[in-house]
C-alpha cells in the first residue's frame, strides 16, 4: 500500500511478506547539481543575468562582476560567468567601453579626459577607458 499526496514530500511503501511489514521511505527527488551546459544552476543563472546586461548597457569587467554579486550572486559565481563569457567571445571590453562613454555623453557632459577618469573608476582598464573615450568623442 502506498500513501500519495502528503504534504512533507515524502512516500512511503509498505509491504507485508511472512507476518512482516516493512515500510521504505522514498526521498523527494533532488535538483541537479549540473545542468545541460555541464555548470551549475547558480552559474547557468549568472551567466544568463550578465548576458542580459551586456546587451542593455555598457559594464567593465569588473563593474559587471559587482553588478551580479549585488544581485545576490556569489563572487565566484559572478566571476565564473564573466570569465565564461569572456573565454567564448561573447563580450568586447572595449566595445563596452564605447557604449558606457556614448551613454554618459548622452545626459552629461565630459571632457575627454574626465570621461576617461569615469570609465576608470567604472572598472574599464586605462586602455580599454581611452578607447571608449576616443571612439565616444568621435577619433
Amino acid at each position: 500500500m502506498g500513501s500519495i499526496g502528503n504534504n512533507n514530500h515524502t512516500s512511503s511503501t509498505s509491504a507485508k511478506s511472512g507476518g512482516t511489514t516493512a515500510t521504505v521511505a522514498v526521498a523527494p527527488p533532488v535538483a541537479p547539481t549540473t545542468t545541460k551546459s555541464g555548470f551549475t544552476p547558480a552559474q547557468d543563472n549568472a551567466i544568463a543575468k550578465a548576458k542580459s546586461y551586456l546587451a542593455y548597457t555598457g559594464f567593465s569587467k569588473q563593474g559587471l562582476i559587482k553588478q551580479l554579486e549585488y544581485d545576490k550572486f556569489s563572487t565566484a559565481d559572478a566571476t565564473f560567468a564573466v570569465e565564461q563569457i569572456e573565454a567564448t567571445g561573447g563580450v568586447d571590453w572595449n566595445e563596452q567601453a564605447v557604449k558606457k562613454a556614448k551613454s554618459y555623453l548622452s545626459y552629461s557632459s565630459f571632457s575627454k579626459d574626465g570621461l576617461i577618469n569615469q570609465l576608470e573608476y567604472d572598472g574599464f582598464t586605462p586602455s580599454e577607458a581611452e578607447y571608449g573615450a576616443n571612439v565616444a568623442y568621435g577619433g
